[in-house]
Order: structure tokens, then C-alpha cells, then sequence
């Protein structure tokens, strides 16, 4: 069987890279090809599977939706250009007898459908939970939305209800069972993003550690860099509300990002670098970049992402797929509203909707201190939390479930 996985996005691409990995370990594994609809698909580079069709970085990283600037910077960066070329690649590994997977919103599964052949869809930018939740309809959701009865739109429901639609994985359990009473071929088999990231030994607020927070501003420049200024001010906040507790902060810095800016603005603002002592690091990332602040540690990583999110405490959050990942692990995240073009206000007010109480939005950053530690000081809250995580993004091992349904429909 041949089979070209399709995605549009950093995250899109770290998912489908888990399940191709997942498929590559099947004793009659598929033939794979990837195609990155949006980027260059970093993400499967350690996979060594291959690209079929052109890949370009866009200006807009994929966000032409929440901006029509950006639309119109894309097309003068080659946008219509480099889409009639996918088309074309599609189309050909269509007529060759290939299947396809893709992984995303509606772009990918509308490349998948004009492909005219069999396709599989892994649904990870739409969720019930933005509508509503077990108990009913959310207070913001319209008369409007309520009537469609679902989050996906009625032409997205028909491309996943076609006779060559064989599979639909949506993200949580909530999506799948308001998909299938649309005779959508629904599986609710979890959510990809959580896999590799078990909790580790380490113990959520330790009072033998410091206390620990990660610092998420985002993966697309130049965004991230505005979102590093605003967390920075977040840091202060924090820092003056907590004079009696020890604090270490680890910043998850996407590995295709430069260091430079943010290591300038932390000179800035005083941070001096020192030398890094293994033994003292909590992270296992020898290249991490360490700061020291009146006697509070800060520590830039790359290498570590698990290892963060694993032993952080909390998150201070300007992001998207990573914000969802420590969720999952029963962890509070406080997120601040950006200028985009990913995480602006709009995006992290539908974030909360999302993601449910396991999310607190701060729109004025001076009162971040004060809502930290209200949550910190309230075990039910924590206990809440954690529950409301594991419920929103399920169990680890989506991937290996999902890659093995996928073996059972076409072999």
C-alpha cells in the first residue's frame, strides 16, 4: 500500500510524524511519502521518509485565516503558485493507486478529496469542547452555531462522510461521538499529541524543588519574539508576588528559532548569564543556556521539550499545540492575549473554551502574580485541574491506535 500522509503546520506535522513513525514499525508498513502543505515539515526529518511535491515557508506561517494581510503577503510570496503544484502532486499519487492521510483542517482534507482516491482524516483543529461541554451549550456559543450541531461546518461534515472517507480521528471523545450521529466514519482512539509525554517520576509541586514554571512564547518568528517580551513582564510579576518562595523558570524555545533575541532581552533586563552546572540543571539538555536574576534561575532550552513540560509545575503560555500538550498532563496553564497573528485575544479566549478551567486567561499582565497564587493556594482548583486534562486530550498511545486502524481498514 501506498500511502502520502498530508499536513499544514508545525503541529500537523509533529502529529502525522507520530503516526508515519508509528506505521514505520509495522512488519508490512506502507510505502510513506509527506507532503507539508504549510513549511518544510521539519518535523518528519528524522524519519527518512520522502517528500513528493514542493514545500515553501510563507510569510504568515500558515495563518492567511485570522489575517487578510497575510493572505496577501502569501500569494506574493508564491502561494497560488505553490498550491497548483501540490494539486498536482496529489493528483498524481492518486492515479498511481496511493491513499492518503490528512492530518489538519479542512486544507489537507480537500486535497485528499480531489485526489479522487481512498483517504483517512485526523481532525486536530476543530473540537465539540469550543461549543460546549458534557453539561450543555457554552454561554458564548450563538443561536447560530448551535443549529449546525457541530463544530464542523456542513461541507466539512460531507467530505468526511464521502464513500472514499474510510476513517475519521477526531481529538477527544466529545468530537467523535457528535461526528458519528452523522454516519461519519468516527473512531475515538485519543489524541497523538500526548504521545511521549508521560509524567515522569517527578512529583507535580514538590515541595522539595523550586517552585517550577515553563515559559512557552510560541515557534513562529517574528511573533515569538513579541510574545518573549510580554511573558518577560509576566516573569517580573511574578517574581515581586513570590519574594518567599524559590522560583525556576525553563523556557521551551522551538529548536528552528535563533537564541539571539531572546538571550538580548533577558541582558536587558538585567538577567546576568552564568555558567551552567549540570548537577543544578532539572532539565537533561547540556546546550540549555542558563540566567540568574536575583538569585532566580532562568534556563533557555532546545533539546528538552519533554523534560519541561514534564517537570514544570505550570505554564506561562503564548502558544498553541504545546499549551494543549501541558493541559494533558493535568497542569494549569495562564495564558496572555498576543497581537498575533497566531495567538492574539480572539485565539486565546477560544483557547479557554477549548481547553476548559485547565486554562486561566490573564488580560492584564500586572495581575498575573495574584491570580497564580490564588490557584496555587487552592487544592480543589489543582485537583480540577488535573482531571479536566486528562479528560480534554486522553491517554498516551493515539498514534500506535491509530496507525493500527488505519492497517486493519486497507490491509
Amino acid at each position: 500500500m501506498k500511502l502520502l500522509i498530508l499536513s499544514n503546520g508545525h503541529g500537523e506535522d509533529a502529529i502525522a510524524a507520530r503516526i508515519a513513525e508509528q506505521l514505520q514499525l509495522s512488519p508490512n508498513s506502507p510505502e510513506l511519502a509527506i507532503l507539508p502543505l504549510v513549511g518544510e515539515g521539519h518535523a518528519y526529518k528524522e524519519l527518512n521518509i520522502p517528500l513528493i511535491g514542493r514545500v515553501k515557508k510563507m510569510p504568515s506561517g500558515g495563518f492567511v485565516y485570522m489575517d487578510s494581510r497575510e493572505l496577501w503577503r502569501d500569494l506574493q510570496g508564491g502561494l497560488l503558485q505553490l498550491t497548483l503544484a501540490q494539486l498536482q502532486s496529489i493528483r498524481q499519487w492518486g492515479k498511481e493507486g496511493g491513499k492518503f492521510l490528512a492530518v489538519g483542517d479542512i486544507l489537507p482534507l480537500i486535497f485528499a478529496w480531489i485526489s479522487g482516491a481512498e483517504y483517512a482524516f485526523v481532525g486536530t483543529a476543530k473540537s465539540e469542547y469550543y461549543l460546549r461541554d458534557e453539561n450543555g451549550w457554552l454561554a458564548s456559543t450563538s443561536l447560530l452555531q448551535r443549529s449546525l450541531r457541530s463544530d464542523y461546518f456542513p461541507w466539512e461534515r460531507w467530505l468526511m462522510s464521502r464513500p472514499n472517507c474510510k476513517a475519521v480521528f477526531p481529538r477527544d471523545t466529545l468530537t467523535s461521538q457528535n461526528l458519528q450521529q452523522f454516519s461519519i466514519p468516527a473512531f475515538d482512539l485519543g489524541n497523538p499529541m500526548m504521545d511521549g509525554l508521560e509524567v515522569t517520576t517527578k512529583s507535580f509541586l514538590d515541595n522539595s524543588k523550586p517552585l517550577t514554571i515553563l515559559l512557552l512564547p510560541g515557534s513562529r518568528s517574528p511573533e515569538v519574539e513579541r510574545n518573549w517580551q510580554l511573558i518577560l513582564q509576566a516573569v517580573n510579576e511574578i517574581v515581586q508576588q513570590f519574594t518567599d518562595q524559590e522560583i525556576c523558570f525553563l523556557a521551551a524555545i522551538a529548536p528552528s528559532l535563533s537564541l539571539d533575541s531572546f538571550k538580548s532581552l533577558l541582558i536587558e533586563q538585567q538577567w546576568q548569564t552564568i555558567s551552567l552546572n549540570l548537577a543544578d540543571i532539572p532539565i537533561d539538555d547540556p546546550q540549555a543556556i542558563s540566567f540568574e536574576k536575583n538569585n532566580t534561575k532562568l534556563f533557555l532550552s532546545q533539546h528538552a521539550y519533554g523534560d519541561c513540560l514534564n517537570i514544570s509545575d505550570l505554564a506561562i503560555a503564548m502558544a498553541g499545540t504545546a499549551t494543549e500538550q501541558f493541559v494533558g498532563l493535568g497542569k494549569p496553564v495562564f495564558s496572555l492575549p498576543g497581537a498575533g497573528p497566531q495567538f492574539t485575544p480572539n485565539f486565546a479566549k477560544r483557547q479557554t473554551y477549548l481547553l476548559g478551567e485547565s486554562v486561566i486567561f490573564v488580560n492584564n499582565v500586572g495581575e498575573i502574580g495574584k491570580q497564580l497564587k490564588f490557584v496555587l493556594d487552592s487544592p480543589e482548583k489543582l485537583q480540577a485541574i488535573a482531571e479536566n486534562g486528562k479528560k480534554r486530550l486522553g491517554e498516551p498511545g493515539a498514534a500506535a491506535r491509530i496507525a493500527n486502524c488505519l492497517r486493519d481498514i486497507w490491509n
